[in-house]
């Protein structure tokens, strides 16, 4: 699964889409998976369907911590402790989400996502739900 999300995170790259934009996209993406989730919370393969949206999702969270974490990245102190500390909360809704499903725990990281995807655009649109 951590091949899936850094293959999508490359592809997208690969579009000429700048790196703003391709973080925004991947955010996207992992939003609407989770989305998708909360919908068809009743279907059969949730559990699976459920875990690897969870899943995708933590590994782009997990790439931006390493982003925040390398010595050359340029961005300002502020910023990158601000993503560490959203990136701890996907973690710890991440696992609680896993250990007790219930499609309300979604809310909070697909708020987020959506969130710093429109920052990362420079805009602020409306939930990505509404497709």
């Amino acid at each position: 699964m951590f091949n899936n999300a850094i293959n999508a995170y490359q592809t997208i790259q690969n579009e000429g889409l700048s790196d703003r934009e391709t973080e925004a996209r991947v955010l996207t993406q992992a939003a609407r998976r989770l989305i998708i989730c909360q919908r068809e919370w009743a279907q059969p393969n949730l559990r699976e369907r459920l875990g690897d949206a969870l899943q995708y999702n933590q590994r782009i969270w997990t790439i931006f911590q390493t982003e925040m974490l390398e010595e050359t990245n340029p961005l300002p102190l502020e910023i990158k402790r601000n993503i560490l500390k959203l990136s701890q909360m996907v973690d710890r809704r991440t696992m609680d989400t896993l250990t007790e499903p219930e499609p309300e725990k979604l809310d909070l990281l697909i708020r987020i996502n959506e969130n710093v995807a429109a920052g990362l655009r420079g805009s602020v649109t409306g939930p990505v739900g509404q497709f």
